[in-house]
């Protein structure tokens, strides 16, 4: 019995160092990602703590039409998307983005410049449609391009309308953008970031 609790007093002591070399590495590890590490600037720490914010853990998942239908969209189709992307459970997994690609506007933009969705495939609308897929639990994307038409030059671009289009979008309730780079003018990203809005 005394060679038992010698031998369980010798395993004791070794286990509790263990364990608390690793507490006090792991709250030291802890710590760090709280605070600035020396010479840090606030930047850069900043930088280092939204990747603890939740967001950004991963892509951004979901359904994009111009995969498996290429300017052949609808708002039924995009409709049974997000009814499939719930009943499937793949929403529960963390698939949440329909995402309207090329193809969805007209050609023209109304008379006070904005973009148009086809009526002839969104007769309910955008804004319309924005509120069935946020019913759903989901969040709808939708398609533009940086250059003055799509890369399937069915539809207008957004250069020199990027503001005006984003607040449509927004009015919408569109959560997502895929923005493209097609006919742009021969214009660097650069030289069309640093434009004043």
């Amino acid at each position: 019995m005394n060679s038992i609790i010698m031998a369980h007093d010798q395993i004791s002591i070794p286990c509790l160092l263990l364990f608390l070399i690793c507490t006090l590495s792991a709250e030291t590890v802890s710590h760090a990602t709280r605070t600035p590490k020396f010479g840090e600037d606030d930047g850069a720490f900043m930088k280092r703590r939204l990747l603890d914010n939740g967001l950004g853990q991963t892509p951004q998942m979901g359904w994009n039409s111009y995969n498996h239908f290429p300017c052949k969209l609808s708002e039924e189709l995009i409709k049974q998307t997000a009814d499939a992307m719930v009943s499937t459970g793949l929403s529960a997994l963390g698939y949440e983005y329909i995402n309207l690609d090329d193809c969805w506007a007209e050609l023209n933009r109304d008379s006070k410049g904005n973009l148009v969705p086809k009526d002839s495939i969104f007769p309910s609308g955008m804004k319309a449609l924005a509120d069935y897929v946020h019913s759903k639990g989901l969040k709808i994307g939708i398609y533009a391009d940086a250059g003055t038409l799509t890369c399937s030059k069915t539809m207008l671009g957004s250069l020199n309308y990027e503001e005006q289009d984003a607040n449509t979008f927004a009015s919408w309730g569109i959560d997502y953008l895929k923005y493209d780079n097609c006919y742009n003018n021969g214009l660097s990203p650069q030289d069309r970031s640093t434009k004043k809005l």
